[in-house]
C-alpha cells in the first residue's frame, strides 16, 4: 500500500516511542448512565492510558458535568485526564473562565474544538458575538492562559464544511502552529483514508503526531447514522459484515471485535503507535482493542 521510504518518513521521534492509547468518554446524563460510565472508567483505567478525555456537549451544554467528571476521574483513578472545550455559544471571557476552572482543578490537558452548533452536526457554524472565531483562535487563547497539553481535531476524509483539501490542511496547520501538541482524527473505517491523510499532512510540513481515532462498532445502526451526519463514509464491505445483525447481539459483538482488530493491526503494520479509542462509555470492545495492541492491566 505504502512504500518503505514513505512509511519510514512518518515515524517521527514521538511515533517511535512506546505504544500509547487513550480513551474518550461523554458526560452521563442520568444516574443509570453514570453507573455505566464509572464501570467503564474503572475497567479501562488499569490499562494505564496516556489520558482519558471527556467530551463537551453541543453549545457547551455539558460544561459543568464535564468539569465534574474529569475532576472525579483524576481523583479516583490517578489517570491523566483531558477535558474537551469548544468555542460555541460563549464569549471569550466565558471560555477563558472555563479554561481557568480546569487549571484550578489540576487538569493540564485540553481537547480544543470549534464545536458543533446547538442545532447539531451539519448545521452552519456561526461564531458567538465576542467569542472565538475558530479552533485556532481557541488554541491560542488556551496557550495564553496556561501551559496545557492541547489536542485538536483532524479529518481523514476532510471536514464536511471545508471547501477543499488545501483549506482543510491549512486549518489543521494553523491549529498546530499556534500551540496544539497533536491532532486526533475523526473516526474512519478505511485505513487508506487515514494513510493518505497522513501523507497530505507531512507534505504540508506538519510534523506533530496525527493520532487515529478508532471507533469500535457497538451498534452498526447508530454508528452509521452518526457517520452520515459527520461526513464519515461507511465502506460497502463494512455494511455487508453487519447486514442482518441488528437482532443478533452476540454475533454483532464478534463481528465488531474482528473489524476493530483488523483496523488496528493494519495500522500497527504501517508504523502507527498511538491510538485514541472512542468508547461511548462502554468498555468491552475498548478492552479487546487494548489487548490486541498488547496493553495489559497493571492493577
Amino acid at each position: 500500500m505504502i512504500d518503505d521510504n514513505v512509511r519510514a518518513s512518518r515515524q517521527t521521534a514521538d511515533q517511535r516511542q512506546e505504544l500509547q492509547i487513550s480513551f474518550e468518554f461523554f458526560p452521563p446524563k442520568t444516574d443509570a448512565m453514570e453507573e455505566k460510565f464509572w464501570n467503564s472508567v474503572h475497567r479501562l483505567a488499569p490499562l494505564k492510558p496516556r489520558f482519558v478525555s471527556v467530551t463537551y456537549g453541543a453549545g457547551g451544554t455539558t460544561r459543568e458535568r464535564t468539569l465534574r467528571m474529569v475532576s472525579s476521574i483524576k481523583a479516583q483513578t490517578g489517570v491523566d485526564v483531558a477535558a474537551h472545550l469548544t468555542c460555541v455559544g460563549a464569549t471569550r471571557d466565558e471560555v477563558d473562565a472555563v479554561v481557568r476552572s480546569y487549571q484550578a482543578a489540576g487538569i493540564s490537558r485540553i481537547v480544543a474544538l470549534r464545536g458543533d452548533p446547538p442545532e447539531g452536526l451539519g448545521q452552519p457554524f456561526t461564531p458567538h458575538p465576542g467569542g472565538y472565531q475558530n479552533a485556532a483562535d481557541l488554541v491560542a487563547s488556551i496557550r495564553r492562559v496556561g501551559d496545557f497539553d492541547i489536542s485538536v481535531a483532524a479529518y481523514p476524509e476532510k471536514h464536511p464544511q471545508s471547501e477543499s483539501w488545501q483549506v482543510d490542511i491549512d486549518n489543521l496547520k494553523r491549529k498546530l502552529d499556534v500551540g496544539a501538541d497533536r491532532a486526533i482524527t475523526q473516526m474512519f473505517f478505511s485505513n487508506g483514508d487515514f494513510l493518505r491523510y497522513l501523507e497530505r499532512t507531512r507534505a504540508a510540513g506538519i510534523t506533530a503526531p496525527i493520532v487515529p481515532g478508532i471507533q469500535p462498532i457497538h451498534s452498526f445502526k447508530q454508528i452509521s447514522s452518526f457517520a452520515r451526519r459527520c461526513g464519515t463514509s461507511i465502506p460497502a464491505w463494512l455494511a455487508e459484515r453487519f447486514d442482518g445483525l441488528d437482532d443478533e447481539p452476540e454475533t454483532h459483538a464478534l463481528v465488531a471485535s474482528a473489524v476493530a482488530a483488523e483496523q488496528v493491526t493494519e495500522l500497527l503494520d504501517e508504523g502507527v503507535t498511538e491510538f485514541h479509542i472512542y468508547t461511548h462509555n462502554r468498555s468491552p470492545l475498548a478492552l479487546t482493542l487494548a489487548r490486541i495492541l498488547g496493553r495489559r492491566s497493571e492493577s
